[in-house]
């Protein structure tokens, strides 16, 4: 990174600016700083702290962006806890979960625009960054866990549902790849918490992810089939959903993709977190159907 008022932290403050205006709006829109939701006010502080920096031309740009995610995390969890409780309206829900998706793709739409010579990761952090992508994967776990039990809907739009399902998956792998397992070398005794680490599991929240993905690959197998469709990028709505609302994904085989992510989830959950309270019925019930041989 460059020194404090540098080129690079310039160019955020600029990128900055219009964004913070957004996100002004979406807190108003949402109750403002005079909300007694915990998560708005926090974001609200945040945002209120960052015009200062940005004023002030003092922060380095990675300080910048890390608040502005933060910001963007608080700001986004208050509207997704509506979504929620509201139980995903079915003629606006689609189109709600669409653009929250697109604005928790902004930090790292973010750090492009600024030309910073430098990974995402390396700016925001990998934790700022496995927040993102599970609350990106997990927002479409809670839509599509609604959308499949609207049965005409779900005939009418099973497509879109299949992308729903695509993207949500791929959250949460990117969710699961930002630090690399533990690699532990022979001499190394496995250790409950060494051996979680080398799965993977660095918190309740990777072990959720892999549930959550392997029961949306079981729900997309049930559902959709395996047959792939390539018509899925154009009818779509939310097809630009990816990376800032930008790009395609590559989809997905359910059956394989399900079958990995569960069997690490129960393999985690009756090993080293045997008796801790995680239950493994419903993954290895989804497992025996998705082992089951192809047609």
């Amino acid at each position: 990174m460059g020194e404090p008022g540098g080129a690079e932290a310039r160019g955020a403050v600029s990128a900055l600016r219009p964004r913070l205006v957004a996100l002004g709006q979406r807190l108003a829109a949402s109750g403002g700083a005079g909300s007694d939701d915990t998560f708005l006010a926090k974001g609200s502080a945040t945002l209120d702290k960052l015009k200062d920096f940005c004023n002030e031309g003092k922060e380095h740009a990675s300080t910048l962006l890390q608040l502005y995610t933060q910001a963007v995390l608080d700001i986004t969890y208050f509207e997704e806890n509506q979504l929620v409780d509201e139980d995903f309206p079915e003629e606006s829900s689609l189109q709600k979960v669409k653009e929250l998706t697109c604005i928790l793709s902004e930090p790292e739409v973010l750090v492009r625009e600024c030309n910073i010579n430098e990974e995402p990761v390396n700016i925001l952090g990998a934790e700022l960054l496995e927040c993102l992508y599970w609350r990106k994967g997990a927002l479409l776990y809670m839509y599509c866990h609604t959308a499949k039990e609207r049965s005409e809907w779900l005939r009418e739009n099973i497509a879109i549902f299949k992308k729903c399902l695509n993207d949500g998956v791929h959250y949460l792998m990117k969710m699961l790849s930002f630090r690399c397992p533990l690699q532990l070398n022979e001499d190394v005794s496995l250790k409950d918490s060494a051996r979680l680490l080398s799965e993977g599991v660095f918190s309740d929240t990777h072990l959720l992810a892999m549930m959550y993905g392997g029961e949306m690959c079981y729900w997309g197998l049930q559902h959709c089939g395996e047959e792939k469709q390539e018509s899925l990028e154009t009818t779509d709505p939310v097809s630009n959903s990816d990376l800032g609302c930008r790009s395609k994904s590559v989809l997905l085989d359910f059956r394989e993709t399900g079958k990995n992510m569960l069997e690490k989830y129960v393999a985690a959950c009756e090993g080293p977190l045997k008796g801790q309270g995680w239950n493994t019925a419903a993954a290895k019930q989804m497992l025996c159907y998705l082992m089951e041989p192809r047609n």
